[in-house]
């Protein structure tokens, strides 16, 4: 059976344990009721929990405009939730297998982005030319058109860009690489949850692309989060980009899951 509410905390007390079960699998889940309890701006907010003969076995989530979270839900439960929405969901992501029977009951959608989850083995430090550093005020302006131009790229959208990166700057979330030229690339890291930090987004401008700065921030930031924040790091890649995936891999990220982003207009 599926319950829903717009309610943080009525949600969090009955899904977050369950969600806490697998803090890699579910760090989107965890990290949005974080960034929530942090006073992160949010309206229109849907929450769901699956529930077979009292226990919950499945959580859902969606803080428009972005897509509807299924990362924790079963299979078998895929079906009463998409009837209980009215078949009402543009777009959502979720693991393969429940994605499948997303496309199953609604049929193909208008666009699908690929995605694997990482989570941080060994280290391994690239050589790169510069420094890494926690981002600071005077870097609010770059970063905000790097963030513009990152959800144009990936044609996601990142909401009020402006809001968000004041947010993560305040927080702390957002490092650069610098070399001689000043700022030349960007990670950002989520707060701890479950005692797992995600790195995203990472952006490098294209004029300074292919010369390893994307992964020399990932690592410092990844660094960063094990050093003071978190005991695991983790990412997700467009499966589509296999440089992207290459480098992570060689700073030593380890496949976890395969996602899909699923769009229907």
């Amino acid at each position: 059976m599926w319950t829903f509410t717009s309610d943080v905390e009525e949600y969090a007390a009955v899904a977050e344990p369950f969600l806490l079960g697998d803090p890699v699998r579910n760090t989107v889940p965890l990290t949005i009721l974080a960034n929530l309890r942090a006073g992160m701006p949010a309206k229109d907010l849907l929450f769901g929990w699956w529930t077979v003969d009292g226990e919950v076995l499945g959580a859902v989530f969606q803080t428009p405009p972005h897509p509807v979270g299924l990362f924790s839900v079963p299979v078998e439960a895929v079906g009463a939730f998409v009837q209980a929405r009215h078949g009402g969901l543009p777009a959502l992501v979720g693991p393969l297998d429940v994605t499948a029977e997303v496309t199953r009951l609604l049929g193909p959608p208008d666009r699908v982005v690929s995605e694997r989850l990482y989570r941080l083995g060994t280290l391994s430090v690239p050589d790169v030319p510069g420094r890494g550093r926690p981002a600071v005020p005077a870097d609010f302006p770059l970063l905000v058109s790097w963030y513009q131009a990152f959800g144009e790229e990936v044609a996601m959208g990142e909401g009020d860009v402006v809001e968000r990166v004041a947010r993560r700057l305040a927080g702390r979330e957002l490092f650069v690489w610098e070399s001689d030229e000043g700022p030349v690339s960007l990670a950002a890291l989520s707060p701890a949850a479950g005692g797992v930090c995600r790195i995203g987004p990472v952006y490098t401008p294209p004029s300074r692309r292919r010369r390893g700065y994307g992964a020399a921030v990932t690592a410092f930031a990844s660094r960063t989060g094990l050093a003071e924040r978190c005991e695991q790091v983790v990412l997700f890649t467009d499966l589509n980009n296999p440089t992207s995936n290459a480098i992570y891999q060689a700073i030593g990220y380890e496949p976890v899951a395969d996602y899909a982003h699923l769009t229907y207009r």
